[in-house]
C-alpha cells in the first residue's frame, strides 16, 4: 500500500463527508439525555466582535464527549490530487490523551498498522515489510498545516479542537450557534448545533498561506447516552510552498460500531526486526 495512503488513514482515523457546504443529516437533532456538559465556566461570551449592533450575551454550553477508552469499526475514503479509494476497513483505539490505535485490514488480513501519541506518528506497511516514524513538526512542515496530537484525538470524537475562552465571538445563524476563535495562525467558525450543542461543522482559515481546513459531522447517535457523529468529512486545502499549486485532499469516513469502554482494550505495536525503516 502507498506509505501517503497509510499516513493519511493514521491522521485522520475519524469522520468525514463531503465539502463543508453539505448539508447536515436529520439525525443531528436526536435527543440527548443524560449529555455531559463541560465548559461550566464558560456561561456566555460576548458577540460583540460578530455583531457590534448587539450587546446581550448568548448562553454556550457545549456537550462534549466524555471518555477514558474509546473503539470503532469504520469505513475510511480518501481522495487527493493523487490517490483515490473507498471504503477501507479501520478499527481505531484511543486511550484519552495518550495513544490513538489504528489498524487498516484487506480481505482477511491486516494491511497497514499505526502509533499516534502527543510525541510522535509510527506506522507498519506490512505488505511491504517497512515502517516509517514522523515527529508532528515534520508533518506539519510537509503538508503546510499545523498537526498536534489534541487536534487529531478532537476530530475524531468529534470534540472541538480548540478550547473556548472569553475572548471567542458567539452569534446565532439560524439553526446553529456560530462560536469564531482565533489560535495562532488560525481563524476558525464553528458551528453548534441549537438543538443538541454539539460541533456540526468547523472552518478554519491559516494566515497568512490562505490555507483552509473544513470539518463536518453528521448521522448523530448515542453511545452511551452521549451523542457521537457516526459519519464526517475532512477536507485540506494547502497551497505547496514549492510549486505554489493548490493541493486538496478530501477523506471520509462512516463508523458502523462505536464503544465508550472503561478498560483498555490494548495498544499491540512493535516493528519486526526484518522491516525496514523508510523514515
Amino acid at each position: 500500500m502507498n506509505n501517503k495512503i497509510i499516513l493519511w488513514l493514521l491522521l485522520t482515523g475519524t469522520g468525514l463527508t463531503s465539502c463543508h457546504k453539505q448539508r447536515i443529516s436529520k439525525n443531528t437533532t436526536l435527543p440527548v439525555k443524560d449529555t455531559l456538559v463541560i465548559n461550566e465556566s464558560i456561561d456566555s461570551v460576548k458577540i460583540d466582535s460578530l455583531k457590534p449592533e448587539k450587546s446581550a450575551l448568548i448562553p454556550l454550553k457545549i456537550k462534549e464527549l466524555p471518555f477514558d477508552y474509546l473503539t470503532a469499526k469504520s469505513k475510511f475514503s480518501f481522495k487527493s490530487n493523487e490517490q483515490d479509494f473507498d471504503n477501507t476497513n479501520i478499527n481505531i483505539r484511543i486511550k484519552k490523551d495518550s495513544v490513538i490505535w489504528i489498524s487498516v485490514t484487506g480481505v482477511g488480513f491486516e494491511i497497514a498498522r499505526g502509533l499516534i501519541t502527543p510525541d510522535s506518528i509510527v506506522f507498519m506497511d506490512k505488505f511491504h515489510k517497512d515502517y516509517f516514524v514522523f515527529s508532528y513538526q515534520q508533518l506539519s512542515k510537509q503538508y503546510n498545516f499545523d498537526l498536534n496530537f489534541a487536534l487529531l484525538q478532537s476530530i475524531i470524537v468529534g470534540n472541538l479542537p480548540f478550547p473556548p475562552n472569553g475572548n471567542d465571538g458567539v452569534a446565532q445563524e439560524n439553526d446553529f450557534f456560530l462560536l469564531r476563535q482565533t489560535s495562532n495562525r488560525l481563524n476558525i467558525d464553528n458551528y453548534i448545533g441549537v438543538s443538541n450543542l454539539k460541533l456540526t461543522r468547523l472552518n478554519a482559515l491559516e494566515i497568512p498561506t490562505n490555507n483552509t481546513f473544513s470539518l463536518d459531522y453528521a448521522e448523530f447517535k448515542e453511545v452511551k447516552t452521549f451523542l457521537f457523529p457516526f459519519e464526517s468529512l475532512i477536507k485540506l486545502d494547502v497551497r505547496s510552498p514549492k510549486d505554489q499549486k493548490v493541493y486538496n485532499t478530501t477523506m471520509h469516513i462512516k463508523h458502523s460500531k462505536v464503544e465508550i469502554v472503561s478498560h483498555n482494550p490494548g495498544f499491540p505495536f512493535s516493528v519486526p526486526s526484518g522491516y525496514t525503516r523508510k523514515r
